[in-house]
């Protein structure tokens, strides 16, 4: 079992090296002078990068559980404790990513509401 979770992570992570020099960094290439950040411009494409990048880590860990929690369900059909886990597995992760999710839509309805966008993605207004 632990072989399988090592090869697991091993196949997962080696291709992201592979793809380095193409993912975008977090913090824009104008933050990193003295200083930091030199203007609110630089400071909300900082903020869309790290909001991009929780997302997408929250659906990956997501996927994850919910093909483990699929495991889980199909490898205790005899055994209703192993069950009734895989269900508690689904439940937690749905909720979870519906927290994700319905945080990530605040954090967008207020920072419209200070930009004052209301058709622009908030992040585009510079």
């Amino acid at each position: 079992m632990r072989f399988a979770a090592i090869l697991l992570l091993v196949l997962l992570i080696v291709p992201s090296f592979a793809f380095a020099a193409g993912i975008p960094t977090i913090v824009p290439s104008e933050c990193n002078a003295d200083g930091g950040c030199p203007n609110v411009c630089s400071l909300a494409k900082l903020a869309q990068n790290i909001l991009n990048a929780g997302i997408y880590l929250a659906v990956i860990l997501s996927a994850v559980l919910f093909a483990w929690a699929g495991f889980l369900y199909l490898t205790n059909v005899g055994n209703s404790g192993g069950v009734t886990k895989a269900k508690e597995v689904f439940f937690n992760v749905v909720i979870g990513l519906v927290i994700i999710l319905v945080s990530w839509l605040i954090i967008d309805v207020v920072i419209r509401a200070f930009v004052g966008a209301s058709y622009l993605p908030w992040n585009a207004i510079c």
